[in-house]
């Protein structure tokens, strides 16, 4: 058996950048919808990915590609591939003041 024919199907998911945890680490979650076993609803969830960055080059809000891999630390078993998408702006804080200002009230004429 040669190594290089030597192929492995490791698993791949497409996620959100949620978080920045340090140098070349990012948090990464993958949203999926499953029926409620009883009631049959479509129910919102999620897993929330520690991944390995290399190249630092993830920001919150990216779409990323990750894929599985060896062990990397405690938590990281993933590590980015690719950014699919770019986020728009760079995310900042919301205060209460400026999610009252977007949000419709019965009080607000619109």
């Amino acid at each position: 058996m040669s190594t290089s024919a030597r192929t492995t199907s490791r698993k791949t998911e497409i996620g959100f950048v949620s978080s920045k945890m340090g140098d070349k680490s990012v948090k990464v979650t993958v949203p999926y919808k499953t029926p409620h076993p009883r009631y049959h609803k479509v129910i919102n969830r999620k897993t929330v990915l520690h991944v390995h960055d290399e190249k630092n080059e993830t920001k919150v809000g990216d779409k990323v590609e990750v894929a599985e891999t060896r062990p990397l630390s405690r938590l990281k078993r993933w590590r980015v591939i690719d950014v699919i998408e770019r986020a728009v702006a760079a995310s900042a804080a919301v205060s209460e003041q400026d999610v009252a200002e977007a949000v419709p009230t019965k009080t607000t004429k619109a």
